[in-house]
């Protein structure tokens, strides 16, 4: 038995991404999207899909596969969906698979499942920027509109008057 490469799978950080990227692209598509994990040779993969509704036809030209389960690993939002014992056919979106290319380590697959882009870092194959650039703080900002009124008003100075001659 081989032990696994740790190299081959996600990181907790990585997960949390691909997590963002199922609720986002939820958000975007207004329909359920799952991410479910896998693993393949030893190396993990992530797979993007919508489920079926029961009474849906799928669309024959579409790829579908099978999520959930016992044993499924799901990132981000189910979509209110018992994911762990039931099992649900779905239409196949794209997915990410981790590789052992020391150029690339991500590839990405498109809805037929052919290779169509890779990169070193997780973050360039995803739709959204998902950094986690600090906010700026909204009573910081406040307080330096109302700091920039003030300094724009015209003030009552007498040092704003003609200087007088006596």
């Amino acid at each position: 038995m081989t032990t696994p490469d740790h190299a081959l799978r996600f990181t907790e950080q990585e997960l949390a991404m691909l997590g963002k990227t199922a609720d986002g692209l939820s958000a975007y598509m207004g329909k359920s999207v799952l991410a479910e994990i896998g693993m393949d040779d030893d190396a993990e993969w992530v797979i993007f899909a919508i489920p079926l509704g029961v009474d849906e036809t799928p669309d024959e030209k579409a790829t579908h596969v099978q999520m959930g389960g016992p044993g499924a690993r799901f990132v981000g939002n189910r979509g209110g969906l018992d994911l762990d014992t039931e099992v649900y056919d779905c239409q196949y979106l794209w997915a990410i698979q981790i590789t052992e290319d020391p150029e690339a380590r991500f590839v990405r697959l498109d809805q037929n499942g052919d290779e169509f882009d890779f990169a070193m870092e997780l973050s360039e194959l995803l739709p959204f920027d998902l950094t986690d650039e600090a906010l700026p703080d909204p009573d910081l900002e406040l307080l330096e509109d109302l700091d920039d009124d003030e300094d724009d008003e015209p003030s009552n100075d007498s040092n704003d008057a003609p200087p007088s001659i006596h």
